[in-house]
């Protein structure tokens, strides 16, 4: 076999679209990519320099879209598709469809992914090589009432996963029976959204495991290698957050027998490509999970310790059908570490964000790192919130870690609430220092918390008062006054003071005062004049440079370099002294909203509408679910703050909502 590839469409998006780009451009492969509406602007649709448009924001019109990426590929003049991961990378007839159309793909057999791609099949092959398995029903259920039965006969603790899936989605861990049915319904119907199926098995849950995943290749005829382990047990909600190669935490021994059975399984189906083979470990004892078969999100890790390029390793497997390397010739050198850095609010149950990425610095100088973004981009809620995988890499496993948390304190993301403060207390943890996690670490001891807001400082607030008096200006908002030089009424002769009439409330946590302006002096300054409820305060302050972007504050007993960024009604401001949101509202407009009571139910994030549980008219209780919204991997139960009836109700099951959006109305 030998198919040179000439082109390669890639048939994903983010960061692991860059990533394969690099790779193919270090080998001379030529590369197109594809986009939905919602990505027409996004960094990998930049980088690749070549894309084509194959839907709608939402994935099932796009990046699942089998005949829109083959005629894609087609219309580039592409000879081969990497599917990179999630999406179409384990649909056999996706696979089917490339090669139908005599197009090389990249990864495993559509046989292969029918084997091993569901969890239930996947369990059959590894039982019938007598590798251990976790104890539970493997025949995949797509009734309800079954997977009841099924949980009943499993016994508790259970857990749920799809058969299709991966990454957390569809899965539940049942401890008790409390609201059962609506939670299995629930996971069937994410891993339906998700996967395009609501098949699933059940297992019995095993407590406070590690989680140990071994890289595998293949090259189709029955020779198959293993590129060693990596840990993967730092989890929340079953999603990976921190993973390392080598696993810290296993016996000789044990790691040989683990490496073997891994090897053992891909040589006996034959495997093609990259895959990965996951097991879980308790104590002395470990067992089989399931296959991935494709490219890992965690990647990085293996390639950074034994120095090997994954993607390369693929596309060579591909064109010609050999692995081009011996097991013997795979060894381990150093430690790597991964962090996944998110767009995600750990202090409110790891819920996803979205918006403007105003300002993203990633210590390159430091990791490797991974990124689909840029300052100025945007985190949709269609896809992944994944904002970069940040590696670090080490002679020894405390000089890998202590890389990682330096790069981790180097990287500054403004506009949205991540996880960066998550990660760097993740870190410095004890079990994560010494090598003794499990998958439920996270979920047992991370506690969210309501932390204080920072006091924000005078200069902050005078700050973020001229970034909104500039930015009124350039929009011509002030009319008559937009005029520099005019800042207000002045009644009187002598020298400037601030206008009576404040010109705009602005409103921080711990903070509300009205800001008054006088006429900039002839060195650019303005005087200002911060009416609060306890205090008043005077300050003399020059702002230079422009919004969004950098800017010098120069102040009577203050001067910084800041990032001032307009954001709807905010000026957020990036400082020394930290990152500060300033809500900037006019007087008039301030006092209607304090007049307003409200009782509405918001989406308190962007997202789409699957199911609506109340309707119109109805009674609902405080904490009741109304409205349920899936969003970026997750679904989230938006319930009523009080007891009352429903009033006004603006939505229904398929919409799309933005964040802060009226759901509807709860009236006495």
């Amino acid at each position: 076999m030998d198919r040179p590839i000439r082109k390669l469409l890639i048939a994903n998006r983010g960061e692991i679209a860059c990533r394969i780009a690099r790779t193919c451009r270090r080998l001379g492969i030529a590369v197109a990519g594809v986009h939905s509406s919602a990505d027409a602007g996004a960094r990998h649709v930049r980088e690749i320099g070549e894309s084509v448009l194959i839907g709608e924001a939402a994935p099932a019109a796009s990046y699942l879209n089998i005949e829109a990426i083959v005629a894609a590929a087609r219309r580039v003049g592409a000879n081969a598709i990497h599917p990179g991961y999630g999406f179409v990378s384990e649909n056999p007839a996706f696979v089917r469809a490339v090669e139908a159309a005599g197009l090389v793909f990249v990864g495993p057999t559509a046989e292969t992914m029918e084997r091993l791609g569901g969890k239930a099949s996947a369990k059959r092959e590894a039982q019938a090589l007598r590798i251990p398995t976790v104890p539970g029903d493997t025949s995949g259920l797509t009734q309800v009432d079954a997977v009841l039965a099924a949980v009943q006969a499993c016994g508790l603790p259970a857990l749920l996963k799809a058969v299709a899936g991966g990454g957390g989605r569809g899965m539940a861990l049942i401890e008790d029976t409390t609201n059962l049915r609506n939670r299995v319904e629930s996971a069937m119907r994410e891993a339906e959204q998700a996967f395009g199926s609501g098949e699933m098995i059940v297992e019995r849950y095993l407590p406070a495991v590690r989680h140990i995943e071994v890289q595998v290749a293949g090259d189709g005829q029955g020779n198959a290698i293993h590129l060693y382990e990596r840990e993967c047990s730092l989890q929340r909600r079953h999603q990976k957050v921190i993973e390392e190669a080598p696993s810290a935490g296993l016996e000789p021994g044990l790691r040989a027998r683990i490496l073997e059975d891994a090897r053992r399984l891909a040589a006996a189906l034959r495997y093609r490509g990259l895959g990965t083979v996951e097991f879980i470990v308790s104590g002395e004892a470990y067992y089989f999970l399931e296959v991935n078969p494709r490219l890992q999100v965690e990647h990085p890790v293996t390639e950074d310790v034994i120095g090997l390029d994954l993607v390369e390793l693929q596309l060579r497997i591909a064109a010609t059908g050999t692995l081009g390397l011996r097991q013997e010739d795979v060894r381990v050198h150093g430690h790597a570490f991964e962090a996944r850095l998110y767009a995600e609010d750990a202090d409110a149950g790891f819920l996803p964000g979205a918006g403007r990425l105003h300002w993203l610095r990633l210590p390159d100088d430091l990791l490797r790192v991974e990124s689909g973004v840029d300052s100025g981009d945007e985190i949709t809620p269609f896809y992944d919130p994944m904002i970069a995988k940040l590696i670090g890499r080490g002679a020894t496993r405390s000089q890998a870690l202590d890389r990682l948390r330096a790069g981790l304190e180097a990287t500054e993301v403004v506009g949205l609430t991540t996880n960066l403060g998550f990660l760097r207390e993740l870190l410095a943890w004890d079990e994560t220092r010494s090598g003794t996690m499990h998958t439920r670490l996270i979920d047992q001891r991370w506690q969210p918390r309501t932390r204080p807001a920072a006091t924000v400082p005078d200069a902050i607030l005078a700050a973020a008062a001229l970034g909104w008096l500039r930015r009124e200006r350039s929009r011509d908002a002030l009319g008559a006054w937009s005029a520099p030089e005019l800042s207000g009424w002045r009644t009187a002769t002598g020298p400037i003071a601030p206008s009576t009439q404040p010109a705009v409330i602005l409103e921080a946590p711990g903070r509300r005062c009205a800001a008054h302006f006088a006429t900039p002096d002839a060195l650019g300054y303005t005087l200002l004049r911060l009416v609060g409820e306890a205090a008043e305060v005077s300050l003399r302050a020059r702002l230079d440079g422009g919004i969004d972007g950098a800017c010098t504050l120069d102040t009577d007993a203050y001067n910084a370099a800041l990032r001032l960024f307009a954001d709807e009604d905010s000026l957020i401001v990036h400082s020394p002294q930290g990152t500060f949101r300033v809500r900037a509202t006019p007087p008039l407009v301030a006092a209607a909203a304090r007049a307003t009571a409200d009782r509405s139910i918001k989406a308190p994030m962007m997202g789409k509408v699957v199911a609506v549980l109340a309707a119109e008219g109805q009674a609902v209780r405080a904490g009741q679910t109304v409205v349920v919204l899936e969003s970026m991997k997750m679904e989230l139960q938006v319930v009523a703050e009080c007891d009352g009836a429903v009033r006004g109700l603006r939505c229904a099951t398929g919409d799309m909502v933005g964040r802060h959006d009226v759901l509807c109305e709860v009236a006495d």
